[in-house]
C-alpha cells in the first residue's frame, strides 16, 4: 500500500495508533524493571511508523522503501542488543530486545496501515510477557532446587 498522499490529520493518527499499541507492553517491561519500559517500548513504534511514512513520502521504488526498512529494522536491534546483558552464567534481557524489535514491527505495519496484523503483534507480545514470564521464572526456581 502506498503511503503518498496523506493528510496530515492520517498521519498524526498513524503514530499515536503506533505509540498506543507499544503502552501495555512497556508497561508491563517497566513495572518488572527491566532494562527498556515505558518511554522505550512507544518510542521505538512511533519511530519506526514515522521512518517509514517518511521515506514512503520521499522516495521511489519498493527497492528504495525496502532498503530503509532493513535499516529500521536493524537500528531497532541494535537497541534490542543493548538490552541484553550476560551475568556470570545467565543471560538476561533476550524478551525485552525481542519485544523491542516486535514494536518496530508494529510501527512499520501502523505506517502501511495494516492495523489488525500491528493489533495481533501487540496482543500476543503482551500477552506472552504477561502470562509466560512468571511460568518461565517458576520453571528456573524449581530447576534451582
Amino acid at each position: 500500500m502506498s503511503l503518498t498522499g496523506s493528510s496530515s490529520a492520517t498521519l498524526i493518527l498513524k503514530v499515536l495508533i503506533a505509540f498506543a499499541l507499544a503502552l501495555p507492553t512497556g508497561w508491563e517491561r517497566f513495572k518488572h524493571d527491566r532494562s527498556a519500559g515505558l518511554r522505550t517500548f512507544p518510542l521505538v513504534a512511533l519511530a519506526s511508523c514515522a521512518y517509514m511514512v517518511a521515506a514512503s513520502q520521499t522516495v521511489i521504488g519498493s527497492d528504495a522503501l525496502s532498503r530503509i526498512l532493513v535499516g529500521v529494522m536493524t537500528g531497532i536491534g541494535f537497541i534490542g542488543g543493548g538490552s541484553i546483558l550476560k551475568e556470570a552464567s545467565t543471560v538476561h534481557g533476550t524478551a525485552t530486545a525481542a519485544s523491542l524489535w516486535n514494536m518496530g514491527a508494529i510501527g512499520v505495519c501502523v505506517a502501511y496501515e495494516n492495523y489488525t496484523l500491528a493489533v495481533l503483534l501487540a496482543a500476543i507480545n503482551y500477552f506472552t510477557l504477561l502470562f509466560l514470564t512468571p511460568i518461565e521464572d517458576r520453571i528456573k526456581r524449581e530447576n534451582d532446587r
